[in-house]
């Protein structure tokens, strides 16, 4: 906590959540399982690296090994927000998967600072690669791109009997 009485903002449930109601809005009808989510947060901060427009933040060395350590900020942060009424959890055959709710884009909109819409236009790029590309497709080519450290999180995700 800050003296000023705000708690840090960097990579916070906050602003974890905000990034993912952004994300999630422009995918719109399009619903992300946890994973997924984990893999779009980090690749919307890091668009740079995929072809994308220039990266919200900087390009610090190691950084796919941020996908470790999201899982969990991103599964409260999805929470958090689901509690704010901004984001919707679906439970079908498929598994949990989480949509932007129908008060999200009236929020997405409000949000003006310059962060913001860069913000937006990284999750605008994200929205054009799957659309381009469907879901599976982008999802298999970040994987492709960011090598060992996605099976690395793809065995942090299997449930230990499995590893």
């Amino acid at each position: 906590m800050r003296p000023d009485g705000f708690g840090d903002l960097y990579n916070s449930l906050l602003e974890t959540g905000i990034r993912a109601v952004i994300v999630l809005e422009h995918l719109r009808p399009v619903g992300v399982d946890l994973q997924e989510m984990v893999l779009f947060d980090h690749v919307v901060v890091h668009t740079g690296d995929h072809g994308g427009p220039p990266s919200l933040h900087t390009a610090v060395p190691e950084r796919k090994g941020e996908l470790l350590v999201r899982r969990r900020l991103v599964e409260q942060s999805l929470r958090l927000m689901r509690q704010c009424h901004l984001v919707a959890e679906a439970h079908d055959a498929n598994g949990i998967s989480y949509r932007a709710s129908d008060e999200a884009a009236a929020y997405v909109e409000l949000l003006e600072t310059p962060y913001s819409e860069r913000l937006k236009r990284c999750s605008a790029w994200i929205r054009e690669e799957v659309e381009l590309h469907t879901k599976d497709g982008f999802r298999d080519r970040l994987r492709a791109r960011l090598g060992d450290w996605a099976e690395a999180f793809n065995a942090a995700e299997r449930p230990a009997r499995e590893v």
